[in-house]
């Protein structure tokens, strides 16, 4: 099966085909009294503000607008909702990740990866952070399948991110003393702790000011290009 790729060097980063079409096949065939795609919508949004712990059944089942029975019968249990929901946010949401892993040079995959996450992260409407980083902390006992689930899906990310870092440094973009491992983890820290400091409150401003100063380390951002930014931010 051909890996997608979504949210760079997180849990959202990857994604297998069949995990996609279960969620699609589960639309179709007997029509149903509700409609899936937005109860779907509702359970994600009820997950991503509330953790996988977090969101009780009566919750999901109000946000939902169906009784339990229904909610079996089309989604399966707990675990099985909140991954057909996280696959549906991967596929709604994260978009952006792998247009940025297209991207020609490296300082563009960093720049557009973070860049796209504040963007995301500051989207009116949605939930503070990011359902990746809050669907699975501080997760119990009963909630670790989840959590390793989760851990798979980054390991996973991080794999296919590093293999584009690992191109960059073959083709001379990345010089021979970076390692590219190392500098994939490092962006995937970057982007983790943006969705972090967005939980806890931090704004669009200010987050795109921790990712000028990152990039400004980097070597990927000169005193022009972050005073122009500083304006734009400004208008």
């Amino acid at each position: 099966m051909r890996p997608r790729t979504f949210d760079l060097f997180g849990p959202d980063v990857y994604q297998m085909d069949g995990m996609a079409k279960r969620t699609d096949n589960l639309m179709m065939g007997r029509p149903r009294g509700f409609d899936t795609t937005a109860a779907l919508d509702a359970a994600m949004r009820v997950f991503w503000e509330k953790g996988y712990e977090g969101a009780t059944l009566a919750d999901l089942t109000d946000a939902m607008r169906i009784n339990r029975s229904s909610m079996w019968a089309a989604f399966g249990n707990k675990e099985e909702l909140f991954k057909k929901a996280f696959e549906r946010y991967l596929a709604t949401y994260q978009g952006y990740i792998r247009k940025a892993l297209e991207k020609p040079t490296i300082r563009e995959v960093i720049e557009s990866s973070l860049r796209g996450t504040v963007d995301f992260l500051a989207t009116p409407g949605n939930p503070k952070g990011c359902l990746s980083v809050h669907g699975a902390l501080a997760v119990g006992d009963e909630a670790d399948p989840i959590k390793q689930w989760l851990i798979q899906l980054r390991k996973n990310g991080l794999s296919l991110a590093r293999k584009r870092f690992e191109q960059a440094k073959k083709s001379g973009d990345l010089g021979e003393d970076v390692d590219p491992a190392a500098l994939t983890r490092y962006v995937a820290a970057l982007i983790q702790g943006l969705g972090v400091q967005h939980a806890s409150g931090a704004t669009k401003a200010e987050l795109m000011r921790v990712v000028d100063t990152a990039l400004h380390y980097m070597g990927y951002l000169d005193d022009g290009r972050h005073s122009n930014h500083k304006e734009n931010q400004a208008r």
